[in-house]
């Protein structure tokens, strides 16, 4: 029970932290002059998924790479059948209304190389590497037609206040830079000692536990979107946030150690393409994530982990 209680509390650490790491850092951003553009694509995409990387390279500097890459996979398939899932079943994704297809075909790139060097051997540094070089090529690109149409911009990216004073940016940065890799170890260390104490894998711990808990932070910004009827909010999230997870998170991990898969993901990384693939209907065919729709969803990812439990 102590452990599943410290498991918790690391968690807990994680989202306060990152969520503290963010707002210093996009307020420090804008304080020294970077534009409000691309803290949005940049610095905001960092820090949102700096749990998840914590927790990775933690992970593998512990010798625990299975839930390094579990956190990854399941983290994928959680954001697309559960993120979605759930908000669309309180209120419907008008995803007709908006045009996603730039994104979605970059994150079904990024699914397809990730498979493809996971299926190929253990990720080393250069599979991290040539992930990494992936990330840029996409950031580039974003950035690049983003200020194109610069002016159409009007929104402050997360977590911008610009009264804020520099007291408080130091704060938040402070409790940020401390609190993630107290909580990733918190949390890192116990999901291990569950996974022995229940004798289970350590991969299906990262698949679940640390999956679905690195996945609140998207869930909780997902509803609310659903709430205010932002269905370009809630797919963006989703879309983006599994890019950056298979690029970013892994592609950094593997330089601190390699990353061993095997035939025991195959499934998982089965589910991963074939949620990646679900998205079609709501993104090609422009069709509204409804309320049935969200009971799908989430009655497939409950399937899914049936079937990596039982």
């Amino acid at each position: 029970m102590t452990a599943w209680l410290l498991s918790a509390l690391g968690l807990a650490i994680l989202l306060v932290a990152g969520d503290a790491l963010v707002r210093g850092a996009v307020n420090l951003a804008l304080r020294v002059g970077i534009p409000a553009l691309i803290v949005s694509l940049t610095v905001v995409a960092f820090g949102t998924s700096a749990p998840e990387l914590l927790i990775s390279v933690k992970a593998v500097l512990d010798n625990a790479p299975g839930i390094a890459f579990g956190n990854v996979v399941g983290s994928n398939i959680a954001n697309i059948l559960l993120v979605l899932g759930l908000p669309a079943i309180m209120a419907t994704l008008h995803t007709s209304h908006h045009d996603t297809r730039r994104s979605y075909f970059q994150m079904l790139g990024a699914t397809v190389l990730f498979i493809a060097l996971a299926w190929w051997g253990t990720l080393t540094r250069v599979s991290g590497l040539i992930l990494l070089a992936a990330l840029a090529v996409i950031l580039f690109t974003m950035i690049r037609e983003a200020m194109a149409h610069r002016a159409a911009e009007t929104d402050e990216p997360e977590g911008a206040d610009p009264n804020m004073r520099g007291w408080k940016i130091a704060a938040f940065l402070a409790v940020g830079l401390a609190g993630l890799p107290c909580g990733a170890s918190l949390l890192v260390s116990n999901a291990t000692i569950i996974a022995r104490d229940l004798g289970i894998s350590e991969a299906v711990i990262g698949l679940t536990l640390v999956a679905v808990g690195t996945s609140l932070p998207e869930l909780a910004t997902t509803v609310m979107a659903a709430l205010r009827r932002q269905a370009d909010v809630a797919l963006g999230n989703v879309i983006g946030s599994n890019f950056f997870n298979l690029l970013a998170i892994i592609g950094l991990a593997t330089q601190f150690g390699p990353i061993p898969t095997g035939p025991e993901f195959d499934l998982d990384l089965a589910v991963m393409m074939a949620s990646a693939l679900v998205l079609i209907p709501f993104v090609l065919l422009r069709q509204d994530i409804t309320r049935t729709w969200g009971i799908v969803l989430t009655l497939l990812y409950l399937a899914y982990l049936v079937a990596i439990l039982v």
